[in-house]
């Protein structure tokens, strides 16, 4: 194993400390409980959005905070979910009294740990509301998930619903979009290689020179299928197509209710891409996959896109959430209306992502 690290124990602590330096003007960092938070928190009268996952997927959550998207990112150790007292010293922190939203990735240890740390925000008299994403149309149940594991929809829910925040929506506005950017959201991933978690030093699976894994997770979890290696073309069509002629998928999701303070069920479903949607194509690498790469998957994307109907009104390219140096990427088509559209657009200021500023 080569990496650029000193001792495995302490990769997370010295990727924060050398974020804080990096970003004074859009960042500080908090130690024990590490959390990652804006620079001009609080905001009096902003909802605040908190996200947060193991670290090993960066730039996602960390490289998020800042003007028009996260207010606070809680990274656990690599591939670890972040505790309750992480979440709910962040929320504390950046809390302007107008409450604050978690968006939460479907996999098991997080949706604990948010669930908790919601119910201890509550009671400290924060206002909170948890949603989940949950956008893999790869499996249902995985090896860390009940239901579809979320995703690259996270990052553009991040990003729309911060924008919104930005605005001024309340904390049940907000609510409500990030659930809509969640139902209107599909993913799929592949792997070329694996990764190595720094503590444990050897690969988290094997993979031969002539063999991929589609549908893979973001921490190394097993996908549909393994096959042997196809050109990019073959690739991208695997994915979009299971994307884009994905069915309706209906489950019920848990949410905090901030008005009684209890937990409800929701039933909800995914509608299917239709000829004449509009979308954004997120494409994304997977850390160890090189722009240019990148480049000929959107080429090949945007042909299918068109064959089938869909209008790509906005795209993103690049490696957001990855999982650490695997080699591969994903696809995330998300149906897109005007006020999406807008609050795309809208202007943010952070680490990883900048534009209108």
């Amino acid at each position: 194993m080569k990496k650029l690290i000193n001792n495995p124990n302490d990769v997370v602590r010295e990727s924060l400390e050398g974020m804080a330096i990096a970003h004074p003007d859009l960042i500080k960092v908090h130690f024990d409980p590490h959390f990652i938070y804006r620079a001009d928190a609080p905001i009096q009268n902003k909802v605040a959005i908190i996200s947060g996952g193991g670290s090993g997927h960066e730039p996602m959550h960390g490289g998020f905070v800042g003007f028009g998207m996260l207010d606070a990112a809680c990274p656990g150790e690599v591939f670890t979910s972040p505790t309750p007292d992480q979440m709910l010293e962040a929320a504390k922190m950046i809390n302007g009294g107008a409450g604050v939203l978690n968006i939460v990735k479907n996999y098991s240890g997080d949706i604990m740990n948010f669930e908790m740390a919601a119910e201890l925000a509550h009671s400290e008299n924060i206002q909170v509301a948890n949603i989940l994403i949950d956008d893999d149309v790869a499996v249902k149940d995985s090896l860390y998930t009940q239901g579809r594991r979320g995703v690259g929809t996270t990052v553009l829910a991040e990003k729309i619903c911060g924008a919104a925040a930005q605005a001024g929506y309340n904390l049940k506005q907000l609510a409500n979009l990030c659930r809509q950017v969640n139902i209107n959201g599909r993913s799929m991933g592949m792997a070329l290689t694996s990764c190595t978690v720094p503590a444990k030093g050897s690969p988290t699976f094997e993979l031969g020179d002539d063999e991929m894994e589609v549908g893979i997770g973001i921490h190394g979890e097993p996908g549909r299928q393994r096959m042997s290696l196809k050109s990019a073309d073959e690739i991208t069509e695997m994915l979009a197509i299971s994307i884009i002629e994905d069915a309706a998928y209906t489950r019920t999701v848990r949410e905090w209710d901030a008005d009684t303070g209890e937990w409800v069920e929701v039933e909800l479903t995914d509608p299917p891409f239709q000829s004449g949607d509009s979308v954004l194509a997120f494409v994304n690498g997977m850390g160890g996959t090189p722009l240019s790469e990148l480049y000929i998957v959107y080429r090949k994307l945007a042909e299918i896109c068109d064959q089938k109907g869909l209008k790509i009104v906005r795209n993103s390219i690049n490696s957001y959430i990855t999982s650490l140096e695997m080699q591969g990427c994903s696809i995330t088509l998300l149906k897109m209306d005007d006020e999406m559209i807008k609050l795309w657009d809208a202007p943010v200021k952070t680490p990883a992502f900048r534009w209108g500023m």
